[in-house]
């Protein structure tokens, strides 16, 4: 088992931010704010499910093969392995909250596929 997040730990990203919420022995939750006309990274994970609650705004949601719009209060569940991004279309901020479980949950179980900010 490895967690290496800290309640209150964030970061800035091109996209917007992040904050850990909470830390268990098998989780992490973190609040998501991206700004308008931004987009993560196309990316899967290995050892990690991520579960997604849109709180704020309207997002477009990849899962998979699959793109849809997410408005406020739409459930989203990634399974581990499965290619995932999450974009912000409108002129406001998207904000979501992220429930990550699995054995390792730390910032190195990324795999970038696509990106719009050169981190390939």
């Amino acid at each position: 088992m490895t967690v290496t997040y800290k309640i209150g730990e964030k970061d800035t990203r091109p996209w917007g931010d992040w904050e850990v919420i909470d830390v268990g022995p098998t989780y992490i939750v973190k609040r998501i704010r991206v700004l308008p006309d931004k987009k993560l990274s196309l990316q899967l994970h290995h050892h990690r499910d991520e579960h997604w609650i849109i709180a704020q705004g309207t997002a477009q949601v990849t899962v998979g093969e699959k793109v849809f719009d997410a408005p406020a209060n739409t459930p989203v569940f990634i399974p581990v392995g499965e290619k995932h991004r999450i974009a912000n279309l409108t002129q406001e901020p998207v904000v979501f909250i992220e429930v990550q479980t699995g054995d390792t949950l730390d910032e190195t179980d990324i795999v970038r596929l696509e990106d719009s900010y050169g981190r390939v």
